[in-house]
C-alpha cells in the first residue's frame, strides 16, 4: 500500500510539474523575445538571443518611448485604477458579506444570491449599455471607473468573504457590543483585522484581474486622455500597421512583472484564505 501511494505521489508530481512548465513557457517566451530584434522574433520566436539578434534593453527603451502617449502615464493610470478598485472591492464586499451572514434574513439572502448570480453573467451581455451608462454618469475617468469594477468584482469577493466569516465566532462580536461598540466599530475594530488571510487572497485575485483587464477600460475610458498598459500595447504600431514585436514583448513583460511580484509575496495567504472560505461553516 505504501508503494502505491509513493508511486501515485510521484506521478502527481510529474503531472503537475509538466502543467507548471506549460503555464510558465509563454512567460519565458515573452522574456526571451523582449531582448531580440524584431525580425528574429518573427523568424524563430523560441530561439534564445544570440550575438546577432540580442538587443539588450533597447526594446524596453523603445517600448516606453514609442508613440505619443508616455508609458509612465499609462503605468500610473493602471496603478491608480488597480489600487482604488481593489481597495473599494475589499472594504465594500467584506462589509456586505458580514451583513449577509449576521443578519441572515430574506433580504440578505436575496442579496447574496444576486452577487453569486453576477459571477455567471458574461461581460459581453452588458458592455454596450455599460459604456453608455458610464458616459452619462461620468464614470469614464481613472478615479471613477473603480465604481464599475466594484460592481463586476463584488460577486466573487462576497462569495469568498461569506464563506470565511461563517468561521468567526459571533461571541467575539457580542462581547464587543457589550463593551459599547456600535456595528460600524465592531466590524472595523473586531471583524476586519480577523479577515487578513482572506483579504489578501481576494486582493491578489482582484489585482490580477484589474491590472490585466483590457476590455472594460477600452470601452469606458476616453482613450485620447487616459490609457492603461493593456490599451497602450495595442497602439505599439508603426506605419502601415506594422508591429514591433520586440518592443511589444518588452512592454508586456513590464506589465507582467508587478503582478508576479505581488503574487510571490502573497502566495502563502492565497490557498489558506481560499480553503478557509470554501470549507468553513
Amino acid at each position: 500500500m505504501k508503494v502505491k501511494r509513493s508511486f501515485g505521489s510521484k506521478l502527481l508530481t510529474v503531472i503537475f510539474t509538466l502543467i507548471s512548465v506549460v503555464y510558465i513557457l509563454p512567460i519565458v517566451a515573452v522574456l526571451i523575445n523582449s531582448f531580440k530584434e524584431n525580425s528574429f522574433v518573427n523568424m524563430d520566436p523560441f530561439a534564445l538571443p544570440n550575438a546577432e539578434s540580442y538587443m539588450g534593453f533597447a526594446n524596453y527603451i523603445k517600448g516606453m518611448t514609442f508613440g505619443n502617449y508616455p508609458f509612465f502615464m499609462a503605468a500610473l493610470y493602471s496603478l491608480m485604477i488597480t489600487v482604488l478598485s481593489t481597495a473599494l472591492i475589499l472594504v465594500c464586499t467584506s462589509m456586505a458579506a458580514w451583513y449577509i451572514i449576521r443578519v441572515n434574513d430574506v433580504l440578505s439572502k436575496g442579496l447574496y444570491f444576486l452577487c453569486v448570480f453576477s459571477m455567471i453573467v458574461p461581460f459581453q451581455m452588458v458592455m454596450f449599455t455599460l459604456s453608455m451608462t458610464a458616459d452619462r454618469l461620468k464614470l469614464n475617468t481613472p478615479w471613477t471607473i473603480p465604481v464599475i469594477y466594484l460592481g463586476f468584482g463584488a460577486g466573487l469577493a462576497v462569495f469568498m468573504f461569506t464563506g470565511f466569516i461563517k468561521s468567526i465566532p459571533i461571541g467575539i462580536e457580542e462581547a464587543a457590543a457589550i463593551d459599547g461598540c456600535n456595528p460600524f466599530a465592531t466590524f472595523f475594530r473586531v471583524v476586519f483585522p480577523m479577515l487578513k488571510s482572506i483579504m489578501i487572497s481576494v486582493g491578489v485575485l482582484e489585482v490580477m484581474w484589474v491590472w490585466n483587464d483590457y476590455l472594460l477600460p477600452y470601452l469606458v475610458l476616453d482613450r485620447t486622455e487616459y490609457m492603461t498598459i493593456p490599451i497602450l500595447v495595442q497602439y505599439l504600431k508603426g506605419s502601415y500597421g506594422t508591429v514591433d514585436l520586440g518592443a511589444t514583448m518588452a512592454i508586456i513583460m513590464l506589465s507582467i512583472l508587478p503582478v508576479i511580484i505581488v503574487y510571490l509575496f502573497c502566495q502563502k495567504y492565497i490557498i489558506k484564505g481560499v480553503a478557509a472560505g470554501a470549507v468553513k461553516g
